[in-house]
């Protein structure tokens, strides 16, 4: 079956770094766009990031642009999110999905249970 693990969250101050990464087994890692999408306290999903397929493609939202960096390792079925200069608003459980097709970032058949991120003083 299909399965999208997370890692890497934890509590960390304004201006800090984290790295999350996202294991994928079940599937054929390689053939789909995937996605971060992070949920805030209170708020409704928000997309943040996704990458094409083989990599060669990558999408922010403005609120992480120049910040975030998504990558992904095809040969470990590994993708990553690299966040940088972290904000209090950042503060959600971000969640690693799988898209259904080629550039569709709008929803996502497959997700991860979620590290919850949190940026705090």
């Amino acid at each position: 079956q299909v399965q999208l693990v997370e890692s890497g969250g934890g509590m960390v101050q304004p201006g800090g770094s984290l790295r999350l990464s996202c294991a994928g087994s079940g599937f054929t890692f390689g053939g789909y766009d995937m996605s971060w999408v992070r949920q805030a306290p209170g708020k409704g999903p928000e997309w943040v990031s996704s990458i094409s397929s083989g990599g060669s493609s990558t999408y922010y939202a403005d609120s992480v642009k120049e910040r975030f960096t998504i990558s992904r390792d095809k040969t470990n079925n590994r993708l990553t999110l690299q966040m940088n200069s972290l904000k209090p608003e950042d503060t959600a459980l971000y969640y690693c999905a799988r898209s259904p097709g080629a550039g569709v970032f709008y929803e996502h058949d497959y997700w991860g249970q979620g590290t919850q991120v949190t940026v705090s003083s």
